[in-house]
């Protein structure tokens, strides 16, 4: 069975950067496609970023648009977050998951295997 697991997360200023990895043991990753979501406290899972398993379909949710990157290594069996420009509405646990079929990438419901989630805070 894969697991997923989040690292990378931390506590940054305004403006700066951190890059998130999300790793799979067990099994490897593909196919299956990827998708990284944030949930800051008191509001729902939102949808961040989405990479298809071949790296052929990427989508980002607006708010991230410009500043973030979302890539994957299959060999590593590791996606990777880079998340530049970092604001405090950003702050938030940071989820990856992987399903094998992805019609809608916004969707939770959409994946089938969720890691456990990274902290990222941005302070002013």
């Amino acid at each position: 069975q894969v697991q997923l697991q989040e690292s990378g997360g931390g506590q940054v200023q305004a403006g700066g950067s951190l890059r998130l990895s999300c790793a799979a043991s067990g099994r490897t990753f593909g196919p299956s496609h990827t998708g990284w979501f944030r949930q800051a406290p008191e509001k729902d899972r939102e949808f961040v970023a989405f990479i298809s398993w071949k790296g052929i379909n990427i989508y980002y949710a607006d708010s991230v648009k410009g500043r973030f990157t979302i890539s994957r290594d299959n060999a590593k069996n590791t996606v990777y977050l880079q998340m530049n420009s970092l604001k405090p509405e950003d702050t938030g646990l940071y989820y990856c998951a992987t399903g094998n079929i992805v019609p809608e990438p916004q969707r939770t419901d959409e994946y089938d295997r969720w890691g456990r989630g990274t902290q990222v805070t941005v302070s002013d």
